[in-house]
């Protein structure tokens, strides 16, 4: 199954522990594709979200409905990037659109300080 970055794809992610997010969810691809490429086993992905808190700009990217195919408004979880096995991805729904990309970009150089 191909990966790309910034596809959006469904992702089971339980079991979770204390404050990640769990059950199955969308997630945003966010590794590279030099990574996605070759046989690599696992994806680095943020974790969307329902749960919207637009009090959250740097912690949070927010998606109107309708984004990269979801059927409601979301956030992208910045702060929770993870590594996740490839087998937890069990669908491709979509692909973030430019412009959002380079909101999740500088959000993550923010909350990495990798500027």
């Amino acid at each position: 199954m191909p990966i790309n970055q910034f596809e959006v794809w469904i992702a089971d992610l339980s079991p979770r522990m204390g404050t990640e997010p769990g059950k199955t969810r969308p997630v945003l691809i966010i590794q590279t594709n030099l990574l996605n490429q070759i046989p690599h086993p696992s994806t680095v992905v943020c974790p969307i979200t329902t749960n919207v808190n637009q009090e959250s700009e740097i912690l949070r990217v927010h998606l109107e409905q309708g984004t990269a195919n979801l059927h409601q408004a979301c956030d992208v979880m910045v702060d929770q990037i993870r590594a996740i096995d490839n087998r937890r991805l069990t669908k491709k729904i979509g692909v973030l659109p430019s412009e959002w990309i380079e909101l999740v970009k500088e959000n993550i150089q923010i909350v990495l300080d990798l500027e």
